[in-house]
Formats: structure tokens, sequence, C-alpha cells
């Protein structure tokens, strides 16, 4: 299938796996990668010299294209940016909007720009500053997430900007990726399906907790971050809610100082990259620390296999997800399942009955 999409990043197929914090590492981008579709790597919760060498072993697994996803918001963005074009990084993703300094800077490099946004202006900004096509989240996407949904977003950012726009927030199959294509998607973005693979490292006790969920059983809660979250509700959830500002300022004090020491980053640095958070958002300082907090209860989870000591993000497409494909199986099956769509859609047109008189 060509769109857009594959034509811009040299894939195959169009569907991208989206750079989620410790799942997102050197496996499962290669895997998705040599599946035809585009892998993100994870960059923000490595230091700058481990994303170097996670680049490079991305590239001694695959030939194919593949994207590393990028703070826009951290302090040493540029520092990243230029090891993604000193190592020949075919694609740049962002969860913020990066400044035009930065995409100019990719864009002259040779460097792909596609940014992650949640609102229809967020697109038109980015677009005029020349990002080279957008990734679209609607509220049903897991982590960090908005309130509109993906069937009311879609449609308004490709009526918006003459960009390709890849669908996130509610996508597992081929149904989905045909169902964004009639919207005037050029694709579509998975993060919680490639998590819920046999390629991915997340242990395998917490993709049973994934499996074993019911699209009930996901939700939003602002307890662990100050932000609207996405997450599979557990105990720790609900401690979190239930838990007063004093203990939960404490835990995230810990936590951050355990985030500080696993990736290299200085205090200051961290104090940065939260007023960088605070800018534009209603959030107090005792929330910006806990955004420090929100690295080690995921890498809780999804590296140590703690569930009850972290918070797994998820999509509310949890729910329907009931097996642990290969990435390679994952796409195939996606992209059969849509021409099976395709075939079904296409029998409702019939030719109109002339009659001759």
């Amino acid at each position: 299938m060509e769109t857009p999409l594959t034509r811009l990043v040299g894939v195959r197929h169009p569907i991208v796996q989206t750079g989620m914090g410790w799942v997102a590492g050197p496996r499962l981008v290669s895997a998705t990668a040599n599946a035809g579709a585009l892998g993100i790597l994870a960059s923000a919760t490595m230091t700058v010299d481990r994303l170097r060498e996670a680049i490079r072993e991305v590239k001694s697994r695959t030939e194919a294209p593949f994207g590393v996803n990028l703070r826009a918001d951290a302090s040493d963005a540029g520092d990243r940016v230029r090891v993604m074009i000193d190592e020949g990084v075919r694609v740049a993703s962002f969860a913020l909007a990066p400044s035009p300094e930065l995409i100019t800077e990719l864009k002259e490099a040779g460097v792909i720009v596609i940014p992650s946004i949640g609102a229809r202006r967020h697109a038109e900004k980015v677009a005029a500053w020349g990002a080279d096509a957008v990734i679209v989240q609607g509220g049903e996407g897991g982590g960090h997430t908005g309130e509109v949904a993906t069937t009311v977003l879609l449609p308004q950012v490709v009526d918006a900007v003459d960009i390709p726009v890849v669908a996130a927030g509610g996508f597992f199959d081929g149904r989905g990726l045909i169902a964004a294509l009639a919207y005037g998607a050029a694709g579509i973005a998975l993060g919680t399906r490639f998590l819920l693979t046999s390629d991915s490292t997340v242990p395998d006790a917490v993709k049973a907790r994934y499996l074993a969920a019911t699209v009930k059983d996901v939700t939003v809660t602002r307890a662990v971050d100050g932000l609207p979250h996405r997450m599979l509700r557990t105990e720790l959830v609900d401690t979190l809610e239930r838990s007063g500002r004093a203990r939960t300022l404490f835990q995230a004090v810990r936590r951050a100082a355990g985030f500080r020491k696993l990736s290299g980053t200085s205090w200051l640095r961290m104090v940065q990259d939260g007023r960088a958070l605070r800018h534009g958002k209603d959030l107090t300082w005792s929330q910006v620390l806990l955004s420090a907090n929100t690295p080690m209860l995921l890498r809780s989870a999804m590296v140590d296999g703690r569930t009850d000591l972290g918070v797994m993000a998820s999509g509310q497409v949890a729910g329907l997800i009931d097996d642990l494909p290969s990435c390679a199986e994952l796409v195939e099956r996606i992209m059969k399942d849509a021409e099976k769509a395709r075939e079904r859609l296409t029998g409702f047109w019939q030719p109109p009955v002339t009659t001759s008189r």
C-alpha cells in the first residue's frame, strides 16, 4: 500500500510504531522496521551517549528507515538532534512541538520532521514552521493525552494542513487503518499494540496484566504528574489518587532522585526541564516535581516488572488485544485485514441500474 506517508519516509506499509519510553528500544524498533513499518526509538529516558549507542544498535539490526523520538522541551534537545544527524537517522519524531530552529536544523540535514500533536492549532503551527508530517493523537491514546476523540480530532487536522497526517489513538488492526485512510490520514500510529508483541522487551508478567485488562480497566488520571495520563487502573494508581500532598511530594522527590542517578541528568537540568514543562500550563511546583517521578514509575513496570510499584501507560485498545504476535506477524495481519475491509466496502457500491424504454 502506497500513501503520502510511505513515500515520505520510505517504508512499505503506512504503519508507525510510536516512541514509548522504556518500551521502544532497539529490538522493537528494528523488528518493526524489518516488518516494513516505521519504528520510532524512544530517547527521552536515555542519556545522549546511550542514544548514540541505541541508534547504532538499530542500524546493526536493520537497513530499513527508522526514527527517533525526542522531547522538544528538553534542555539537551540540541545535543540529541546533532547525534541523530551524525548517525544518519531518517526521521525525527517529537512529543511536543519543536522550535522552528530545531525543525530548520533537521530539515537542512535531510531529516524528516514529524511532531506529535493533540490539537488542530498545534498542527497548523508546526506545519507553518516546516514540519513534514504530523502524528495526531486522540484521547483514546495511551500516555499523556487530550480530551478530544480521534474521530473528531483527525478530520479537523486533515482539513487544516496540507502535509501528511498520521492517526493515533484507538488503532490496533486493519479496519482502523482503512477507517483512518477514509478520514484522509496517510497512515496510523500504534503504541499499545506494538508494546504487546513478542518483540517487545516488556516483562511477560506485565504483558499479562495488559492482556487481562478490559476497556473499563483503562483510565485517565492526573495523580501521576498533574497532567492527564491514560494508563491501566491498578492499586498503585488508586493509592496515588488517595494520597495527600505531602506524601505524594515526598515520593516524587525520592523517585526523581533515582531517575537523576539513572539518566545522568543533573538537578539543574531537571529543574530546567520542569520549568519548560510548566510553561503555559497551570501546574504547581509540586506537580513539576511529580513529572520527574513519572519516568521511574514507568521504568518500574516496563523494565523491572514491578506492577505494584510502577504505572502502565495504555491506550484504550488494551481491552481489545488478546495475543502477542511478532512485529512481522502483526504488520502482515494489519495489512491483510485492511485489504478485507476495503473489499467489503467496495462491495457496498453497485453500478446504477438503468432501464430502457
